[in-house]
């Protein structure tokens, strides 16, 4: 354990002063890794552009890869640096290959071939991309599939001037080949194509355990990084970030966290690649934003997975600012490693080719929060720093403390280097507005705050100076809906020192008719700067309003919900997951309830009205049609942050009966874990809910 130790705290300072190591085998536990074959850099910064699968799922057709090529070159996205249209997997006939034994486009969705597709392609200063398998093709499982044939496509996407080819493995792992072993064949086919044409290979395995089911470890995507940057110029290093039409942000954080293992692999030419970007699959704004910012400081390849056409300007900004793209298309390729401990807030900070660092202050939480770091905390010295925020262009000065104000699920991203020459403009951090008690009760850290009509509710913004000099009548004004009032508590102080915060409080009360829904509080926070006069900052938290109680016996799943997350697809009224089939365990149906997969949570507002819940809890019968394996979850129902029910390891051979005392719970939540063993098959049903209100 000492010597791991050791070998991490060599890994995070080798990448912090821009030398990292070849191998870190102490810390992976599975072999060192050589330094990459010499071979020609075909990307040496990470690579950019557009997939068919998340957007188009199955049967992309020539028409819509066109229209993406226009809608790339129209919005700017080309000029941003997204260069490669790439052809995701079902572009293959019904029987892929000749009778000469030559891959075949399907002819009803290319009618003319891919050539003149790649032509085209290429015509709008695009490059062109195809996809394949390392397994065979195996009818009626695995639809496409070069083993037995890695010289003849490749020569075969030569000839069609493909620029890039993604090898899948669902095939490989249906036919339980070694990946390393057919990625290096296939690889080198590759770079033997007989018409000597560059093309990147990005290496997808997608198999994880237990996602997939248990498999042995080298055949998992999570071991790619031991072999394929010696071949490849991107690797993938989890599971699928979502499914077609929908990535959320929970599988974004999952896929982030498996990519970040191996950070010392990552350089010019070779990157680990984390899956692609999902604007407005499953995502709120900030989220993406959050997404785009996590992939930038991982060097990892920037690929749009939805449909560029119909996304709105607000998200074709965040793939185009050049601020952020400038940090992932930074030449040192140095991938980001986090700084201090995991949590629910963390720091990330990437090393840039002039010395300055991306530094990310990232917020798991459900709640707004200042996260806070140190200048020397990320490999920089000295006492006078510039911050240049990569999101809102703003220019700072700190004395050596990094903060922002990040809203629940977000990440500020700053540039960070050393200042010179007359002060700037102190690095002041408005705080966003924040719900701390509501009715006299305490919110809970990293909880997202419920209101309702009639309430009264703490709301506090906190205003922190990291510059050097003091700036002087910090205020804050708070905004809210109309019919709402805001009184300020306390006064405001005379000045905001260097390196000291001062928190304004607002009683805030609802009229009883306060509309249901999601609103904004929104802070106009002011201050006094030496020469510069009074700086404004505007920040905005959205606040829940919660719908009206239950009323008398209901059926809760038939009550509208605050919200509701499931693992995959979305929570089901009345149905199992997915909604195919009724609710289902141990074979007795059940007429009403809800159908979620694991993790999950689903939560409601009582407002102190109810008594009792009754619900039957436990995995669905449609996993018996799936196959053995998952298909456990773990069980709570939780009250105003109290855990008032846990079932304890369900599997699908068992069920639990819950009778709960609801008595003074104004905030319900109904909450699904994997049971420690991922959410493959994890179908749970809360059945019954009927609540005594």
């Amino acid at each position: 354990m000492k010597r791991q130790f050791t070998v991490l705290l060599a890994l995070l300072a080798g990448l912090l002063v821009g030398h990292a190591p070849a191998h870190a085998d102490a810390a992976a536990g599975s072999g060192a890794v050589t330094a990459p074959a010499p071979q020609q850099v075909l990307s040496p910064t990470p690579y950019m552009g557009w997939n068919t699968y998340y957007a188009l799922g199955g049967d992309p057709t020539e028409g819509e890869v066109k229209s993406i090529a226009d809608f790339l070159v129209d919005s700017g996205l080309r000029d941003a640096g997204y260069q490669y249209v790439w052809i995701d997997g079902n572009w293959a006939a019904p029987t892929p290959r000749s009778s000469a034994g030559d891959l075949v486009p399907n002819p009803e969705q290319f009618p003319s071939g891919l050539k003149p597709l790649v032509d085209y392609i290429h015509a709008k200063g695009l490059k062109a991309g195809i996809y394949t398998d390392a397994g065979p093709y195996i009818p009626g499982k695995c639809g496409l599939g070069s083993h037995g044939y890695y010289q003849r496509d490749a020569d075969q996407f030569a000839a069609w001037e493909f620029d890039a080819v993604k090898v899948d493995y669902l095939c490989g792992i249906a036919a339980d080949l070694d990946p390393k072993t057919v990625y290096t064949e296939f690889a080198q086919a590759l770079r033997n194509n007989a018409a000597g044409r560059p093309m990147l290979f990005n290496l997808c395995n997608p198999v994880t355990s237990p996602d997939w089911g248990n498999y042995p470890e080298e055949q998992q995507s999570t071991y790619s990084w031991s072999y394929a940057p010696q071949i490849a110029q991107s690797w993938r290093t989890y599971t699928d970030v979502g499914f077609v039409g929908e990535i959320k942000f929970k599988d974004v954080l999952r896929n982030y966290d498996a990519n970040a293992r191996h950070p010392e692999v990552a350089g010019p030419g070779h990157f680990n690649d984390p899956d692609y970007l999902g604007p407005e699959l499953g995502m709120t704004d900030e989220e993406f934003r959050t997404q785009m910012t996590l992939w930038s400081v991982a060097a990892a390849p920037l690929v749009i997975g939805s449909d560029v056409r119909k996304l709105s300007q607000t998200s074709l900004g965040i793939l185009t600012d050049g601020d952020v793209l400038a940090i992932n298309q930074d030449t040192a390729g140095i991938q980001a490693v986090r700084v201090g401990p995991a949590g629910t807030t963390e720091t990330w900070v990437k090393r840039l080719a002039n010395g300055d660092r991306a530094v990310v202050l990232l917020n798991r939480g459900d709640s707004p929060t200042t996260v806070t770091t140190k200048a020397s905390s990320v490999g920089l010295s000295g006492d006078r720093f510039t911050l240049k925020n990569a999101w809102t262009d703003q220019v700072t000065e700190s004395a050596g403390t990094i903060s922002a104000a990040v809203p629940a699920h977000g990440a500020a991203l700053f540039r960070v280097g050393p200042a010179s020459g007359k002060p700037g403009v102190p690095h002041v951090v408005a705080g966003l507005p924040q719900v701390t008690q509501v009715g006299g009760d305490t919110v809970p850290s990293g909880v997202a705050p419920v209101v309702a009509g009639g309430d009264q509710a703490r709301v506090e913004v906190t205003v922190r100076n990291d510059g050097a000099q003091p700036v002087f009548a910090p205020r804050v004004e708070l905004g809210v809906p109309a019919g709402w009032t805001a009184r300020p508590l306390g006064t405001a102080p005379k000045l905001l020192d260097s390196n000291r915060s001062v928190t304004f409080a607002f009683a805030v009360t609802l009229p009883t008719t306060a509309a249901p829904g999601s609103t904004a509080l929104t802070a106009t926070t002011s201050y006094e700067v030496t020469g510069k006069g009074r700086l404004r900052q505007e920040t905005a938290t959205a606040v829940v309003v919660a719908p009206a109680p239950p009323d008398g016996d209901v059926v809760l799943s038939h009550h509208d919900w605050i919200s509701a997350t499931s693992g995959w697809m979305s929570p089901t009224v009345d149905r199992s997951v997915g909604g195919w089939s009724p609710i289902s365990m141990l074979g007795q149906v059940y007429p009403t309830g809800i159908g979620v997969a694991s993790p999950s949570t689903v939560r409601y507002y009582l407002g102190d009205r109810c008594s009792r819940l009754t619900a039957t809890v436990g995995i669905d019968d449609a996993v018996r049609n799936v196959g053995p394996e998952g298909g456990t979850s773990t069980f709570q129902v939780i009250g105003d942050g109290r855990v008032l029910f846990d079932s304890g390891v369900v599997t699908r051979d068992d069920i639990r009966q819950a009778d709960i005392d609801l008595t003074g719970v104004r905030v319900l939540d109904l909450v699904v874990g994997d049971a420690g063993d991922g959410g493959y098959n994890d179908r749970a049903n809360w059945a019954g809910l009927d609540a005594t209100c």
